[in-house]
């Protein structure tokens, strides 16, 4: 809590709890349970505490995209000359120890010039365990030159499970390659999830990633842009819900090391009871990386008296011709909206669920996966209070 890095987070709760590699468990009953986090329309491979299934994964693969399952990559591999390369494990303690410890790699290769229509959706399951497990699940995504692919990372496990996963997830993109990335983040309530994002663009590539963190104890996003290709893009935004004693952490650096780069990044979070959030976001514009576009937003929305945001954009520049904003926003509901929907003949708490969806439906229709889309938004019908209401009304 000294480190300014970690003072809004409390991390001892992991660190005095006693974790196993996790064993194997029933079949019937682990189907059951990922069968429950499944994306209609996607073609899906499960891990299970770190280890890929075959027996719950597709088969097949669409052209022009293969996933290497790697348990030691070896000095000659792409997978070797890749992994690390963007991910800076030399200030990030949970992503050095989840290099050292992760059992299997997931290697996700989009070939050069291939247009890879449908989603593939990375399913990590986390199981019940008489000792809480941990596991450390990593990717590696590559895409090659002019390729186009929509990959989802999923992380879920069983209901009430006390578990530790800590993944780390790479993205290389080659020129003029177009990754669009979603991260599904729906742990168990009583779980830890510490997680690394690091991404890397050349020339003319263009990666969006979409975070939605709804599950968990204690929650940490480190994420990392660099966007080092003249004429690339980034786009990071995401979405935390939190209640209760729940606790996410995200921390951002973008660095724009090329010149004509844009960035956009759009983080909102609602908060409920006791819970608190995190959000550090940082811009880095190198010397040299003129005519910089760069836009960085947090806006939070707090339901309780109790909840608490820490938040804190920042810019440093270093060089002289570019577009730079940051901002960020705390408050609760607008009492002026509420009493107009209350003047149109709705209650006051379903006046205050609709102003709720309002306020994160717009990060939730931003998922071009329909299945991925959907799933969000039964969450939020769920989450609120009277979300059937809410629910008739859109």
């Amino acid at each position: 809590l000294r480190q300014e890095e970690w003072r809004f987070t409390n991390v001892a709760p992991v660190g005095k709890t006693l974790f196993r590699r996790p064993a194997a468990v029933d079949r019937a009953q682990l189907a059951a349970g990922v069968d429950a986090f499944r994306l209609a329309g996607t073609v899906e491979l499960v891990f299970v505490d770190g280890r890929f299934d075959a027996g719950l994964s597709a088969t097949e693969l669409p052209a022009g995209l293969t996933v290497t399952h790697v348990s030691c990559p070896s000095d000659a591999s792409r997978a070797d000359a890749l992994l690390g390369s963007v991910a800076g494990i030399d200030t990030r303690p949970f992503a050095a120890v989840a290099t050292a410890l992760f059992e299997e790699l997931a290697f996700v290769e989009v070939a050069p010039g291939a247009v890879v229509d449908a989603p593939l959706h990375l399913l990590f399951y986390s199981t019940a365990q008489e000792v809480p497990g941990a596991s450390f699940p990593r990717t590696l995504i590559h895409a090659g030159e002019h390729s186009q692919a929509t990959i989802v990372e999923s992380f879920a496990g069983d209901t009430d499970a006390v578990y530790l996963t800590c993944p780390v997830t790479e993205i290389v993109a080659e020129a003029a390659a177009i990754v669009d990335h979603y991260k599904f983040q729906r742990d168990s309530r009583e779980a830890f999830h510490l997680s690394g994002l690091a991404l890397a663009t050349a020339r003319g590539s263009s990666v969006s990633t979409h975070s939605f963190s709804l599950g968990g104890g204690i929650v940490r996003h480190d994420i990392q842009a660099r966007l080092a290709g003249e004429g690339s893009e980034a786009t990071l935004n995401g979405l935390y819900l939190v209640d209760g004693r729940q606790v996410c952490d995200t921390h951002m650096r973008v660095d724009h090391v090329a010149a004509h780069c844009d960035s956009h990044e759009l983080y909102k979070g609602i908060l409920d009871g006791r819970s608190r959030a995190v959000f550090n976001g940082r811009i880095f514009v190198h010397k040299g990386a003129q005519k910089t576009d760069a836009k960085q937003t947090n806006r939070n929305l707090l339901l309780s008296d109790d909840a608490l945001v820490n938040t804190n954009p920042q810019l440093e520049i270093f060089a002289d011709d570019v577009k730079c904003t940051h901002g960020s926003t705390v408050g609760q509901l607008d009492d002026d909206a509420i009493f107009y929907l209350r003047s149109r003949g709705i209650g006051a708490e379903a006046a205050k669920s609709l102003l709720t969806y309002a306020f994160a439906s717009d990060l939730v229709e931003r998922a071009k996966v329909p299945a991925l889309a959907r799933e969000l938004r039964e969450f939020l019908f769920h989450w609120i209070p009277q979300g059937d209401v809410v629910r008739d009304a859109v």
